[in-house]
């Protein structure tokens, strides 16, 4: 890599990567040579094919690292002491002239064309940070979650169509035709059933589905959180868990970042609501400061919300969230539905969700009760949710969990104002994926093998 080359001065090296500057000067030509590490100043002397070398080509330079003249030092580069003296030159690949410059920021690009050239636009240095921090970040989870007797365990992208508060993907079944796969909204029923197999503490990064609207804070199709469930806990002790691991997470990677509060507030729903009209307040005290970082827990929401166009009560969270105990009773007797609250918890950063989540009803019969509120028949509680009844059955430990989403987390973290620039390739705001440009028509072949035929409007 160029970054290993101040420890080289004196020696030869074999470089490869690509031209990211060129400056001919006649006899002599001088380029930044750019690999996955950064810069470094190659002097070309005599080497004829030099003088073709033209921004993007990859190539192979091996040379002598030099030091450079104090008077020629470049203070703002790791490797502006020295330059490599090449050798010779290899060139490896040439390349069209690109359709944007990749040197910039590359916000004022559209973002349609940055995308159908996502691999071009990931070699600006500021993509090429943000998902390297990205890499860095989830290997801290892993780490940290590793430490305190996690298990990673990952759950099934096919699954069941249920009722979890948007739009499922479906994916038709070629060995059962009629029937449908659905890609998961989240992990959330699996992640019930390892609790019940009792592995007590599980996380995953997981990539979860929604047939969602986009807009710049929500990715449309799909998004990554970090999924964890835990048994045998109260509530206290997953929101402490989250704040500490955040916590480590500002000081490892965002030192420069200052917490509003060294201790994250709870805030109930109630007086949220009151105070800032929100249930996403921004506490930061001063809002212009993007180094500020105001997280809070928002807890005791409501247990279910009215859905006026549908005529119904829907759960506010999903409805796996248990309610206050002290509302059991008029729960189970259907009344005063709109004043139960819940053990759901939000954690909010800077007037963003960047996690949801809830200690999990344990007794069928509340359960039960529950999805009778949401308007669910018994036949259709039996045919969508049965298996999760019927393992509850077995010795079901009290549980609960959190899933804080890693893309909305960095965008904030990162100071970007979309999702889509802390993503290697995300959909468009019009549902396309990047550079693959899907969804696509498919052929009658393949329709015929799944037993689907496309009804023409």
């Amino acid at each position: 890599m160029v970054t290993e080359t101040p420890r080289k001065v004196g020696k030869e090296v074999l470089l490869q990567g690509w031209v990211n500057t060129r400056r001919d000067h006649g006899k002599i030509v001088f380029i930044d040579l750019r690999d996955r590490s950064g810069l470094v100043q190659v002097v070309m002397v005599g080497l004829e094919e030099a003088r073709q070398l033209r921004p993007e080509w990859a190539i192979e330079v091996r040379g002598v690292v030099k030091e450079r003249p104090v008077n020629l030092v470049n203070p703002k580069l790791p490797t502006g002491a020295m330059e490599i003296e090449a050798k010779e030159l290899k060139i490896l690949a040439k390349a069209a002239e690109l359709p944007f410059p990749t040197d910039t920021e590359g916000l004022d690009i559209n973002e349609e064309v940055r995308l159908r050239y996502r691999y071009l636009d990931l070699r600006r240095p500021r993509m090429t940070r943000n998902l390297r921090t990205r890499h860095q970040v989830i290997k801290f989870i892993r780490d940290y979650l590793n430490a305190k007797d996690f298990v990673e365990i990952e759950t099934p992208i096919l699954t069941k169509a249920t009722p979890e508060g948007a739009r499922d993907f479906l994916v038709p079944s070629r060995l059962q035709p009629g029937c449908f796969y659905a890609l998961p909204q989240s992990p959330q029923q699996y992640k019930q059933l390892l609790m019940i197999a009792g592995f007590e503490k599980y996380f995953q990064i997981a990539r979860c589905f929604r047939d969602e609207d986009p807009r710049a804070d929500r990715a449309y199709g799909e998004f990554t959180q970090l999924d964890i469930e835990m048994s045998f806990v109260n509530r206290e002790e997953i929101l402490s868990l989250v704040e500490n691991l955040y916590k480590a997470i500002v000081k490892e990677f965002f030192p420069e970042k200052k917490l509003t509060f060294s201790e994250f507030p709870r805030l109930t729903y109630d007086e949220v609501m009151e105070k800032h009209g929100t249930d996403k307040p921004d506490l930061r005290k001063d809002k212009n400061d993007p180094n500020e970082l105001a997280f809070c827990f928002v807890i005791d929401f409501p247990l279910f919300e009215w859905k006026e166009r549908e005529h119904r009560w829907d759960a506010m969270h999903h409805p796996f969230t248990a309610p206050k105990e002290e509302g059991i009773p008029d729960l189970m007797a259907g009344k005063n539905i709109g004043e139960l609250k819940s053990y759901q918890y939000d954690m909010v950063l800077n007037g963003y969700e960047i996690a949801g989540g809830s200690l999990r009803i344990t007794d069928p019969a509340i359960l039960t009760k529950v999805f009778e509120i949401m308007c669910h028949t018994k036949e259709e509680i039996e045919r969508k949710f049965g298996h999760l009844l019927k393992a509850f059955r077995y010795g079901v430990p009290p549980h609960g969990g959190i899933a804080p989403g890693l893309d909305r987390f960095l965008m904030i973290l990162l100071g970007e104002s979309s999702l889509r620039e802390v993503i290697a390739f995300p959909m468009s705001s019009s549902g396309q994926t990047a550079v693959m440009e899907a969804p696509t028509a498919v052929s009658e072949e393949q329709l015929k093998e799944l037993s689907l035929k496309i009804a023409k409007k």
